[in-house]
């Protein structure tokens, strides 16, 4: 029912039915730019790489599947989050899967809204970013200058970024929210001409490669991990699906977070604004990433794996600076990340033990910075995909339980519409 919607989706995003006096925080472009801002993030340059590596073309195909079910997903739960609406105790109105356990299904849920924020804690810790962030530094800026690279320029990059990142996440909901939808549109614009320039430069190949994200869906010939149940087409499946879901976090439950906190009175706006996230994440931006590694060839070339196999592509078409318009990129989804995944953390810990100590989670998120940037790739990015399903387990759990009245809801708001 919602994907009928994309229209009216767009005329709300747009601001057509804001109004000052709702309740909430942020509009609902703030809201979206938040939620994009933490996903569109290295699982678009990184993840999909990841995902391409190891699956070859089709994994692309079964990461859209995921973002299709997650257009879906996100609605429910980002519905969700505005119909049971819960106050922190400094009595400020608050959104997300906590809250919509605790208000929708009752007190008795209460340990399920517990499991949510305490993965949710670690769920928010931005590892995968700042480790690629660092791996991409170093790889297309300073071993190629010749610095010696190790723990100690991994440390001083780590604590750059803590600086950089201290300054807006200290600074509240307000300066996340303004920072975001400043840097959001820009850098998926910059990305979108970036890689348009490496398809019409290998127009040629675009169709063959289009052609193969589907047959290699089904077909698993460029699958070289370990097979899933016995299967190399379920392990295929299982990979995209994966990476999908650490790229749009569709009923993961972060979304639903900064939907939340949106200026409105009516949940079914705020869940068809949601509903673009994964649209633009996996759809658009994931793709973009793929189709680059795919027509330069890298994928099979190189034995680069995560950000640095994103950058040969934009290498491969642009062989003097494309690497250095790549980090442009890199750094800028990073750090929109580092922002907006800060307040998901604060948010978690604020239900658990008071508003008025919320500030604290902001310490250890800065720690974390510091570890990431000294630890291997695959161990962040194993412990995140471990977290993430924690997570969803509690979201889409109570959100399979209220779908029901989000259906209600839904059908009562169209017609009042027409």
């Amino acid at each position: 029912m919602p994907f009928w919607y994309l229209g009216h989706a767009i005329q709300v995003l747009r601001g057509k039915y804001d109004n000052p006096n709702d309740p909430g925080q942020i509009s609902h472009f703030k809201a979206l730019t938040i939620a994009l801002s933490s996903t569109i993030g290295m699982g678009n340059i990184a993840g999909v790489a990841v995902a391409i590596s190891v699956g070859g073309p089709g994994a692309m195909f079964w990461m859209w599947v995921s973002a299709i079910v997650g257009m879906s997903t996100k609605f429910f739960t980002s519905t969700l989050a505005i119909m049971y609406r819960g106050k922190d105790t400094s009595g400020e109105l608050q959104g997300g899967p906590m809250y919509f356990i605790m208000e929708g299904l009752g007190k008795s849920w209460k340990p399920l809204a517990v499991m949510f924020s305490l993965f949710g804690m670690i769920g928010a810790l931005p590892v995968v970013n700042v480790n690629q962030l660092t791996q991409a530094i170093n790889d297309i800026i300073l071993i190629p200058n010749g610095v010696e690279v190790g723990l100690k320029s991994n440390l001083i990059l780590a604590f750059v970024l803590v600086a950089l990142t201290s300054v807006i996440i200290l600074g509240g909901l307000k300066r996340i929210s303004n920072a975001a939808s400043k840097m959001v549109p820009a850098m998926v614009l910059l990305y979108f001409v970036l890689v348009l320039f490496i398809l019409i430069s290998n127009y040629e190949v675009v169709p063959k490669y289009i052609i193969m994200i589907f047959t290699g869906a089904f077909s698993a010939d460029y699958y070289e991990g370990d097979a899933f149940m016995g299967g190399v087409l379920g392990a295929l499946i299982l990979l995209g699906i994966r990476r999908g879901a650490f790229s749009n976090e569709a009923g993961i439950g972060t979304a639903p977070m900064a939907h939340g906190a949106a200026k409105t009175d009516e949940p079914v706006r705020e869940g068809l604004v949601a509903m673009l996230g994964p649209a633009i994440d996996t759809l658009i931006v994931c793709t973009l990433t793929a189709l680059a590694i795919l027509v330069t060839g890298v994928w099979e070339t190189t034995s680069d794996n995560g950000v640095s196999l994103t950058a040969s592509a934009f290498s491969h078409t642009m062989p003097v600076y494309g690497k250095y318009l790549l980090m442009v990129c890199v750094f800028i989804f990073s750090m929109s990340s580092l922002f907006s995944y800060s307040y998901y953390g604060t948010k978690c810990l604020s239900f658990l033990i008071g508003a008025d100590k919320k500030h604290y989670y902001n310490y250890m998120y800065i720690l974390s910075i510091i570890l990431a940037a000294t630890t291997p790739f695959s161990v962040m990015l194993n412990l995140i995909d471990g977290v993430f399903a924690l997570m969803a387990i509690p979201t889409m759990f109570a959100t399979l339980i209220l779908a029901p009245k989000a259906i209600k809801e839904t059908r009562s708001y169209f017609k009042r519409l027409k």
